[in-house]
């Protein structure tokens, strides 16, 4: 698998998951305040059985923003068998304002590429990303979020962990509430990097798009069933200032879980 695409995988992975918590972490008060006094304030008792699960997937991004006072801490670890690659990443979001409409996230990858095998894993590319809650919200039947991310080059091109130039990327995402079952999350993106390097040095500018489906059953508040489809289409340097495009499907059948305490974690 060529550098850039580890890259993607990487990216996707850490990205797409950085959608947004509804039943995250939050700062504990006392139950006898009220939600009008403090924005920091939740009934965690009684939200304890409501509401299913809306975010943490694994490859699609769901239009969600956090909610004000709420940060979430995303950790992923991506392995492919055949190539032997792998890849780590940490992400962090933090809502900006009250409504939320507004919300920073940074995401940090380690990663080794399978076609370096002499290299060990290391640090790669960093996303800062933006996000902005256009329609809707959690609680809405329909909800669009379009991101916008700075990719900065703080991996080692030469050994397949990173671009080796800085670039765009951006995504929009889009949540269909179908009934209390059934929910289906769309994305379709871009990502450009005007220098992109490969092992050898060689530099050319890289193009990519995504587009991205998850359908999500709810068998009960805190366990679902999932489906994704992420497909990726993108240039990969081959000589000076020559490209080559390539894709990349994946299909992720899956579960998720959770669990939730009266601390509100």
């Amino acid at each position: 698998m060529k550098p850039i695409r580890i890259l993607f995988l990487a990216a996707s992975v850490a990205l797409a998951l950085t959608s947004s918590a509804q039943q995250t972490i939050s700062r504990p008060v006392d139950a006898s305040q009220k939600s009008g006094e403090d924005p920091y304030w939740h009934n965690w008792k009684q939200e304890l059985g409501e509401g299913p699960i809306q975010d943490n997937s694994f490859l699609v991004e769901e239009a969600y923003n956090q909610e004000y006072g709420v940060a979430q801490h995303i950790n992923t670890f991506t392995r492919l068998w055949q190539s032997k690659s792998w890849a780590y990443s940490f992400t962090q979001e933090w809502p900006v304002d009250f409504a939320p409409k507004n919300q920073l996230s940074y995401t940090v990858i380690g990663m080794h590429s399978g076609d370096y095998p002499a290299s060990s894993g290391g640090m790669g590319d960093i996303a800062l990303n933006y996000r902005y809650q256009l329609v809707g919200n959690g609680e809405t039947n329909v909800a669009v979020a379009p991101r916008i991310s700075l990719l900065l080059p703080s991996g080692n091109s030469s050994v397949g962990r990173g671009a080796g130039g800085g670039g765009v990327q951006t995504n929009w995402a889009i949540s269909v509430a179908l009934d209390k079952r059934f929910t289906n999350h769309f994305n379709a993106g871009a990502t450009l990097i005007p220098h992109t390097k490969d092992a050898d040095g060689n530099s050319a500018a890289t193009y990519g798009y995504n587009f991205d489906h998850s359908l999500i059953w709810n068998l009960h508040p805190r366990l679902n069933a999932l489906l994704e489809t992420a497909f990726y289409r993108g240039e990969t340097v081959v000589g000076q200032g020559k490209t080559q495009w390539g894709s990349q499907l994946l299909l992720n059948p899956g579960v998720r879980w959770a669990y939730n305490f009266s601390s509100g974690l």
